[in-house]
């Protein structure tokens, strides 16, 4: 009996000797064992979306109980309501897919005109990489300089289908009366920005700043060829209002034309959304909820975003839960209103 004691103290504090030892025989850490967790990233790959999931997937793995492998796969497609689909819908319930979305997918039932198969209101958040704020820009070389431009100079953008770059150009059209002429059927960000440096169109709308300013370096600063012509975004991004850029929001006549902006423009505050299916044993859910925020918390990510400029400000699930929610609870006038907008701009 004594020798029996005698070992399972030994056995304690040997166990608690070892870093990571009682973490790595949780149930949670003995299912990720050996296995891989996909982030399916609703965009093409080379914009933005697709660079911060390949920079949270180098660093996840390890701060997952189990240390599994993580992946990027890439799955495109209205608004990147088709990856959001496919996470509800078709992929493993079980935490080894992720889905990286779109900011605007969380909202897409409520305001949208794509007809989607997921329920944001029961999807589980891990949270978002960021609170994002987005752009307008223009050529440098285009007939509108200025956001006080488009409101009498017609602007060529360039769009995807049922995105943001669609969809924001599209809502200030009829919420403020600006003259975005949308050029639609571009798979991704990538693509549009490169067609604006081809010339095929003068601009793009609905572009996180964050994200833009880094994945095409050559657009802004010395020898810039595009300016920024306005934030889409409620507070707007710190360098951006020491610029001197104007918020589309300070344009806003009516009470209700502010109210329409800023429910549309609250899904940047949940920008980067990563979501799991309903399914997903809570657990687990709770686990890589943690494993995402301390994969954005760690130095070597935050290095590695610091060389490539890019913005890493988290919100947590919980809060993402609760902005989804808030957005779901707002006047149906205004709901109605900003959904028909989205329904008939285009």
């Amino acid at each position: 009996m004594r020798l029996a004691v005698c070992g399972f103290v030994l056995a304690t504090a040997l166990t608690a000797a070892v870093p990571g030892a009682a973490f790595a025989q949780t149930p949670v850490a003995d299912f990720f064992k050996g296995k891989t967790i996909t982030l399916l990233v609703g965009s093409t790959a080379g914009g933005g979306y697709d660079t911060y999931a390949r920079m949270i997937s180098r660093y996840m793995g390890k701060h997952t109980p189990g240390n599994p492998s993580v992946i990027v796969s890439n799955m495109p497609g209205a608004g990147s309501n088709l990856a959001a689909n496919y996470i509800y819908n078709v992929a493993p319930k079980d935490g080894t897919y992720i889905g990286a979305l779109y900011g605007g997918a969380p909202l897409e039932p409520l305001i949208g005109s794509t007809p989607v198969k997921h329920d944001p209101s029961k999807t589980q958040y891990l949270g978002s990489a960021n609170d994002d704020v987005y752009v307008c820009v223009a050529r440098k070389d285009a007939a509108v300089q200025s956001f006080d431009d488009v409101f009498s100079k017609e602007l060529l953008v360039g769009a995807s289908n049922s995105s943001s770059t669609s969809d924001f150009p599209a809502v200030l059209n009829a919420v403020l009366g600006t003259k975005f002429k949308l050029v639609l059927g571009y798979p991704g960000s990538r693509e549009i920005s490169l067609a604006a440096d081809k010339q095929e169109v003068s601009g793009a709308c609905g572009l996180a700043w964050p994200s833009v300013s880094v994945t095409n370096p050559g657009w802004f600063g010395e020898n810039a060829t595009m300016r920024v012509l306005a934030q889409t975004h409620v507070k707007g991004h710190d360098d951006l209002n020491k610029a001197g850029v104007p918020l589309a929001m300070s344009y806003a006549k009516t009470d209700e034309q502010r109210q329409m902006l800023e429910l549309f423009f609250s899904q940047e505050v949940f920008g980067r959304p990563y979501v799991l299916a309903p399914e997903v044993p809570g657990d687990r859910v709770n686990a890589l909820r943690k494993a995402f925020l301390e994969t954005l918390a760690d130095p070597d990510l935050q290095a590695d975003a610091a060389k490539a400029n890019l913005d890493v400000h988290p919100v947590s699930g919980e809060d993402v839960t609760a902005l989804v929610a808030k957005a779901y609870a707002a006047p149906p006038e205004i709901t109605a209103k900003l959904k028909h907008v989205l329904q008939t701009a285009y």
